[in-house]
C-alpha cells in the first residue's frame, strides 16, 4: 500500500476497515428508542423510517492527557452516540484504536469504512461510520488533498499535515435509490491550503452522478459564510448548508470549544452540507455533556434529512 491508488470498488468484505456494531436500546424498545432519535411519536415511525439522521464530528483524537483523555471520554462519546443512534456519521481525527472501541461501543448494527491518512491505520482517519440496517456501501474510495490524490500520504499545499478525503456511494434500504457521502477535515494553519482543497473536492463531487444527492460532512477549520473556501464549497460543490436552510434548528455555539465554556453564536467550522434537493426537516449542534465532561473539543453537528 506504500504509495499505489486505493481500490474504487467495494467487495463484499471491506478489506480491513469495515467493523460492525448494535446499538443497545436502553430501557426501552426499539420503537421507543427510534423515536426518541427522531423527535417523533411513535405513531409517526413510518414517516419518520424515511428520514435519515446525519451528522458530523470531529472527534479529538485519542489521547492520555487528562483532564480529558480518551479513557475519560469515551463513556459521555458512547451515550451520545447510542443516544442520537446517526444513520450516517462523518468522523475526523479519530485513531484506529479509537475508532475500534467506538465501534465496538456502538455495537453490531453499525460499521465503518475509512483509511489511515499516512496509510493503513497510520495517523489519523477521516472514517465514515454507517447503520447497516439502513445503509450498504455500493462503491467508496479515499483521495488526499494535494496535486497527488492518489499519492497516500501526500501534502503539497504548504500544509505540513496530511489531509485527505473519504468517500462512499451508499444505498439507502428503506427508500430505495442511491447517495454520495463524502468526509473530510481540511487543514488548520493554511489557507492556501484550504482553498485548494475545496477547489479539488468540488472537483471530484462534479465529477460524481449528478443524479445523486449527496452529503458532505467535516471540519473545515474556517466559519461558515466568513471565508472564501465556504463560498467554493457552495457554489463550486452545488451544495446548500444544511444549517441554514433547516425548517427547524437548535441554539447556535461555536462548534470548536476547546473544553472552555461554549460560546453562544459562535463560528461553526464544522459543517454538514447537502444537495438542493435534499430537505433539512431540523438541524442541530449538540452540547451532550456528563458530570462536566464533553465527548470531544468539537459539538457534533446533526441533521434530519430527506428526499
Amino acid at each position: 500500500m506504500g504509495g499505489g491508488r486505493v481500490s474504487r470498488r467495494l467487495a463484499l468484505r471491506v478489506a480491513g476497515v469495515a467493523v460492525a456494531a448494535t446499538v443497545p436500546m436502553a430501557g426501552g424498545g426499539t420503537a421507543q428508542a427510534a423515536a426518541m432519535a427522531t423527535g417523533t411519536g411513535v405513531g409517526e415511525q413510518g414517516r419518520a423510517g424515511r428520514r435519515l439522521r446525519a451528522m458530523t464530528f470531529n472527534l479529538r483524537y485519542a489521547s492520555d492527557e487528562r483532564p480529558n483523555s480518551w479513557a475519560q471520554r469515551r463513556p459521555v462519546m458512547r451515550e451520545l452516540l447510542r443516544r442520537e443512534a446517526p444513520h450516517l456519521l462523518g468522523t475526523q481525527e479519530g485513531l484506529y484504536g479509537q475508532l475500534r472501541d467506538i465501534a465496538q461501543d456502538l455495537g453490531v448494527r453499525y460499521a465503518w469504512l475509512g483509511t489511515g491518512r499516512a496509510g493503513g491505520s497510520r495517523d489519523e482517519f477521516a472514517a465514515i461510520f454507517y447503520d447497516t440496517r439502513r445503509l450498504r456501501p455500493v462503491e467508496y474510495d479515499h483521495f488526499w488533498l494535494s496535486d497527488t490524490p492518489y499519492l497516500i500520504g501526500s501534502a503539497t499545499w504548504g500544509n505540513t499535515v496530511i489531509r485527505m478525503v473519504t468517500w462512499v456511494r451508499f444505498r439507502d434500504l428503506t427508500r430505495g435509490g442511491e447517495f454520495y457521502a463524502l468526509n473530510t477535515h481540511l487543514d488548520h494553519a493554511h489557507q492556501g491550503s484550504r482553498e485548494r482543497s475545496a477547489a479539488l473536492i468540488t472537483e471530484r463531487l462534479r465529477a460524481m452522478d449528478a443524479a445523486l444527492p449527496r452529503v458532505v460532512t467535516g471540519d473545515f477549520n474556517v466559519a461558515a459564510h466568513e471565508n472564501p473556501v465556504y463560498e467554493a464549497m457552495l457554489r463550486g460543490g452545488s451544495l446548500v448548508d444544511s444549517w441554514d436552510v433547516a425548517e427547524a434548528r437548535s441554539a447556535q455555539y461555536a462548534t470548536f470549544h476547546g473544553y472552555r465554556p461554549l460560546v453562544p453564536d459562535g463560528d461553526r467550522v464544522d459543517w454538514l452540507l447537502t444537495s438542493p434537493s435534499v430537505r433539512t426537516l431540523r438541524a442541530e449542534i449538540n452540547v451532550f455533556a456528563q458530570g462536566g465532561q464533553y465527548p470531544s473539543d468539537h459539538l457534533p453537528v446533526q441533521a434530519l434529512l430527506e428526499w
